[in-house]
């Protein structure tokens, strides 16, 4: 019998992805709400509390708002804002950043989808807490560019649409100057970190792709690491993982490049060690609108209906 599933938010960017992953599969029966009643709290609330899962891509506070509709204890929620993403009682989406973080994604029926950058600094930062070799108060940088599908219609607009009056033809730009963007709270906690990391986000001229960089000094660590041993501390933790792959030190030494489109259409994280034993350049690579976004939701959503964690992946 297939899991019925409610995307609420599905003309969204992301949204318009999962759906996408998610049509023509036989274990899922997609469901939504008639157009007329998308504003209806009833009909609404309705839906909400009559399926197996719900996939929320809405703002934070709307997302908040269908939580607070859903009475029906055994619903799974997976919510794609930054509401709940270092919230008590919900779950974080990343089920390669532990051990055992997919059987607690499993077990839960509240799911906060990561976010995209965050995906790629707890990625490459986290495993060298656990291994000790950085304390949880270093002060860690973060460098990151994305395109421009994630900052949702509007930043859409603002690239595509010449008729906008944001429009501009600026082939990369840096944001969020203030040092306050939402993302760092979650990259904070979900990395292990006692001191919130610098964060330098930008957005490039195309449509999607991601690198998410962390520059660190290796000889100024308490431990003095050395390029492979931060290398080794990544391959340990993502070792046997299917959608997590680290480039080999001797991979990595051959790049000339990197394309942030590399990953595209894919779930696929991949994470570089540059550098030497004095300073490393940690570098993630991900689609931001698939291991970023709607691959992680629909991996999250596989996990929580005990199906094949890899289905429309």
């Amino acid at each position: 019998m297939s899991a019925k599933v409610f995307i609420d938010g599905e003309a969204g960017t992301t949204g318009l992805q999962i759906r996408e992953r998610l049509e023509g599969r036989r274990d899922i029966e997609l469901v939504s709400i008639d157009p007329a009643k998308r504003k209806d709290a009833e009909a609404r609330k309705l839906l909400l509390n009559s399926v197996d899962a719900v996939i929320l891509c809405l703002p934070d506070e709307a997302a908040r708002e269908a939580v607070g509709l859903i009475e029906n204890d055994a619903v799974k929620v997976i919510d794609a804002s930054t509401a709940y993403r270092v919230a008590d009682g919900w779950t974080y989406g990343f089920a390669e950043m532990a051990k055992d973080q997919r059987a607690k994604i499993a077990a839960s029926t509240r799911i906060s989808n990561p976010g995209c950058y965050p995906t790629g600094f707890i990625g490459l930062v986290r495993p060298l807490i656990e291994a000790g070799l950085a304390p949880r108060g270093w002060q860690f940088f973060c460098n990151a560019v994305s395109g421009y599908s994630g900052g949702g219609k509007a930043m859409i607009a603002e690239f595509e649409d010449e008729a906008a009056p944001s429009y501009t033809r600026a082939p990369f730009r840096i944001y969020a100057m203030a040092q306050k963007h939402k993302h760092v709270p979650e990259m904070q906690v979900q990395a292990g970190l006692s001191r919130a990391p610098i964060f330098a986000p930008s957005v490039g001229r195309y449509y999607k792709g991601m690198i998410v960089e962390v520059p660190l000094a290796l000889m100024a660590l308490p431990k003095a690491p050395k390029l492979a041993d931060v290398h080794g501390a990544l391959a340990d933790a993502y070792a046997g993982e299917r959608f997590v792959r680290v480039a080999s030190l001797e991979e990595a030494a051959a790049v000339k490049t990197l394309d942030p489109e590399g990953l595209n259409g894919t779930n696929e994280l991949k994470l570089f060690v540059f550098g030497h034993d004095g300073e490393a350049r940690l570098v993630a690579l991900l689609d931001n609108l698939g291991k970023g976004a709607s691959g992680a939701a629909v991996q999250n959503l596989n996990l929580a209906l005990g199906l094949d964690e890899g289905a429309g992946l």
